[in-house]
C-alpha cells in the first residue's frame, strides 16, 4: 500500500527534476554570452523539443492538482521557447489545451472562444488555489502572443484581466515564499523566465505599440499621455528612448516643434543609438527652415548610421523575448524607419549644393560615388529608399563640380554617362502622353520605352554640361560643338498623344512640370541658349540671335546659364528677352554693333 502511495510522488519528483535540469541548461547556455537570436535558434529548438517530450509524459495521466501545477509550469516553459522562435500558432494551441485541462479538473464546462470571457472563466475557476499563479503565467504568454501578432484590439478588450495580472505579479507578495523555496528546495518546478520581468516588458511594449497606433490614426494627444507615463516605468533604456521618441512625434503632429526637439534630445540621452531621434530632429529643423542645423543633423545622422552597431545586449531574464519580437506593428515600423546611410549622404550633398556649400557638396557626391562603386564590387546593396540611378548621380555630381569651377572633372563624369548610354540609343525615341496608362500586357514595352527616354535625357544633359564646361573655360568653339551635339540628340525624340502619329514636340505640348517632355524641352532651350551665347563670343551674331529666339520657342521662360557664370540661372521670358539680350550680349560688343541691334523687340 505504501509503495502505491509513494510511486506517484516519486514520478512527480522525477518530472520536476527533469524540468529543472532543462531550465538550468537553457539559462546556462544564454547566461553570459549575449547570444544573438540567430545564434540562439539551435539551442531554443533543442529546449523546445525537450520540454515537449516532458509535457507529453505529464499529459499522459489525468489532470490532478499536483501534476497540473507542474504541467502548467512546463507549458509556460515550452510556450516561451516557441514564442521566442515566432511559433505563435503552436504556442497558442498549447495554451488552449492547458487551460481546457484546468477547466476539466475544476469541473467547469468549456466556454466560448471569446478571449475576455474565456480567460475570465479560467481565472475564476481556479480561485485562490495553488493553480492561480500558474494560470496568470499562461495569460502573460497569451498577452505576449497577442502583442507579437499585433492584435491590439484583443489586448484592449482584455484590459481589465491584464491589469489585474500586472497588479498581482508586480507586487510579488504571493511569490516571495515561492522564490525562497526555489532556492532552498529542488521540489519546486523552475521557470525559464521570471514572470515579473515578463510583465514589465509587456506593459511598456504594449503602451508603445498602442501609442504608435493612436499616432498613426491622428489621436496624438491620447497617445502622448500614455507614452509620458510609460517613460517612468522600469524597462530597458531602448524602450524608454522609444517612449521619448514617440512623444516627440506626437508633439510634432500637434505643431509643437520645440517641445518635440526636447523629447528627441531625451531619447538620445537615454539611448545614444536611437538614430530615429536624430532623423526626426533633422526633419524638424527642415520644417523650421534652419538650414545650418539641418545640414549638421544630416552629417551626424550619416556618421551614426556608418557605425557598426553591436547586437542589443542581453538583459537579465528577458533575453528570450526581445523587445523587437514584441514590437512588430506596421505603424511603429513606419515611425521608426530611417533612410539608409547612402540616401542620407545623397541628401546631404544636395542640401549643401543648393545652399551655397558647393565644395562640401562636391566632396559628399564623390564619397557617394566611391561607396556605390565599392559596394557594386562586393555585391552589397543599400537598404531603404532607392537612390537616383547612377547616371543621374553622375550628372548631379558633374553639375556640382562645374559650380565648384572644376570643369575637367565635370567633363570626365559626363564622358562616363555618354559612353554608357549613347551606344544603346535607337535612331528615334517616342515619348508617350503622361496621362496614358500602360496595360498589363504592354507594361514591359512601356518600361523599355521609359528606359530609352531616360538614356536620351541623360546623354543630352551630359552634352549640355560639357558645353557649360567649355563655356567656363572660354573655349567657345568646343562649347558650340557640345551644345550642338546635345540639340541634335534631343531632336530624335517624337511625342505621341493618344492615337495620333508621333510628332516633333513643341512648347505648347508641355503639360505638367517635371515630365519627360518638359525636361526634354528645357534641355533643348538650354542647349540653344548656350550655343547662342557662345556664338556672340565668336562674333556670329546672326546665328546667336537665331538660337536665342529658338530657345524661347522651345521652352518659354527657359533658365539660361550665361557665359559669365554657367552655374547662374537667369529667367528668360518673352517680354524680358530683348532686355536680357542687350544686357548680356550687346554689353560685350563694340558700340557700333550695339546700335545695330538696339531696335530688336519681341
Amino acid at each position: 500500500m505504501s509503495d502505491k502511495m509513494y510511486q506517484p510522488l516519486s514520478l512527480l519528483y522525477r518530472w520536476i527534476q527533469e524540468n529543472n535540469e532543462l531550465v538550468n541548461k537553457c539559462k546556462q547556455r544564454g547566461g553570459g554570452d549575449a547570444l544573438s537570436p540567430d545564434q540562439n535558434k539551435p539551442h531554443l529548438r533543442w529546449c523546445s523539443s525537450e520540454f515537449h517530450k516532458l509535457l507529453k509524459k505529464i499529459q499522459g495521466i489525468p489532470p490532478l492538482a499536483d501534476y497540473l501545477q507542474l504541467e502548467l509550469t512546463v507549458v509556460y516553459n515550452v510556450c516561451l521557447c516557441s514564442t521566442a522562435q515566432s511559433q505563435f500558432s503552436e504556442a497558442e494551441l498549447l495554451l488552449t489545451q492547458a487551460t481546457e485541462r484546468v477547466l476539466q479538473m475544476t469541473g467547469d464546462a468549456p466556454v466560448a472562444s471569446d478571449p475576455p470571457v474565456f480567460w475570465r472563466t479560467v481565472i475564476n475557476s481556479v480561485g485562490d488555489t495553488a493553480l492561480n499563479p500558474c494560470v496568470l503565467y499562461l495569460l502573460c504568454l497569451q498577452w505576449a502572443i497577442w502583442l507579437s501578432t499585433c492584435q491590439l484590439k484583443i489586448i484592449q478588450e482584455c484590459q481589465d484581466e491584464l491589469f489585474s495580472v500586472f497588479e498581482t505579479l508586480s507586487t510579488g507578495v504571493w511569490d516571495e515564499g515561492r522564490s525562497e523555496l526555489r532556492e532552498k528546495s529542488s521540489d519546486i518546478p523552475l521557470l525559464v523566465m521570471d514572470p515579473r520581468r515578463l510583465i514589465e516588458l509587456l506593459q511598456i511594449c504594449t503602451i508603445i505599440a498602442q501609442g504608435a497606433e493612436s499616432l498613426s490614426e491622428g489621436r496624438s494627444s491620447e497617445a502622448l499621455s500614455g507614452l509620458q507615463t510609460a517613460s517612468s516605468l522600469p524597462a530597458p533604456r531602448t524602450l524608454i528612448a522609444y517612449t521619448h521618441l514617440l512623444s516627440g512625434s506626437c508633439l510634432a503632429h500637434m505643431s509643437c516643434p520645440q517641445m518635440a526637439l526636447q523629447c528627441y534630445r531625451k531619447a538620445l540621452e537615454t539611448d545614444s543609438r536611437c538614430v530615429c531621434a536624430l532623423y526626426q530632429s533633422m526633419l524638424i529643423y527642415r520644417q523650421l527652415g534652419n538650414t545650418q542645423a539641418e545640414i549638421q543633423g544630416l552629417r551626424l545622422l550619416h556618421s551614426t548610421l556608418m557605425l557598426p552597431f553591436a547586437t542589443e545586449p542581453a538583459l537579465a531574464d528577458t533575453r528570450l523575448l526581445s523587445p523587437s519580437l514584441l514590437l512588430r506593428s506596421q505603424s511603429l515600423s513606419s515611425l521608426l524607419s530611417v533612410p539608409s546611410a547612402l540616401s542620407v549622404l545623397h541628401n546631404l550633398a544636395l542640401k549643401c549644393v543648393h545652399h551655397g556649400r558647393v565644395s562640401d557638396g562636391v566632396e559628399y557626391y564623390l564619397d557617394l560615388l566611391a561607396v556605390l562603386h565599392s559596394e557594386d564590387q562586393h555585391g552589397v546593396h543599400a537598404e531603404g529608399p532607392p537612390l537616383p540611378s547612377l547616371p543621374e548621380l553622375y550628372l548631379q555630381a558633374g553639375a556640382a563640380l562645374l559650380m565648384a569651377r572644376r570643369p575637367a572633372d565635370c567633363m570626365a563624369l559626363c564622358d562616363e554617362v555618354i559612353t554608357t548610354t549613347l551606344e544603346l540609343l535607337p535612331e528615334k525615341v517616342v515619348l508617350a502622353e503622361p496621362e496614358e496608362k500602360c496595360e498589363a500586357e504592354t507594361r514591359a514595352l512601356c518600361a523599355e520605352g521609359d528606359d530609352r527616354v531616360a538614356m536620351l535625357l541623360w546623354a543630352g544633359a551630359a552634352y549640355l554640361l560639357q558645353g557649360h564646361c567649355h563655356t567656363q573655360l572660354k573655349d567657345w568653339k568646343q562649347a558650340v560643338t557640345h551644345y550642338t551635339r546635345c540639340f541634335n540628340l534631343l531632336v530624335k525624340a517624337r511625342f505621341k498623344k493618344g492615337s495620333f502619329q508621333p510628332q516633333i514636340p513643341s512648347a505648347d505640348m508641355v503639360g505638367k512640370q517635371g515630365t519627360d517632355l518638359c525636361i526634354l524641352q528645357k534641355l533643348k532651350g538650354l542647349s540653344l541658349a548656350g550655343r547662342g551665347i557662345s556664338f556672340t563670343q565668336t562674333d556670329q551674331l546672326r546665328e546667336a540671335l537665331r538660337d536665342l529666339q529658338l530657345s524661347m520657342q522651345a521652352f518659354p521662360g527657359v533658365y539660361l546659364c550665361t557665359y559669365r557664370n554657367p552655374s547662374l540661372a537667369l529667367c528668360w521670358t518673352p517680354r524680358s528677352c530683348a532686355a536680357e539680350y542687350r544686357n548680356l550680349v550687346l554689353h560685350c560688343q563694340p558700340r557700333e554693333k550695339q546700335k545695330k541691334y538696339t531696335h530688336i523687340n519681341y
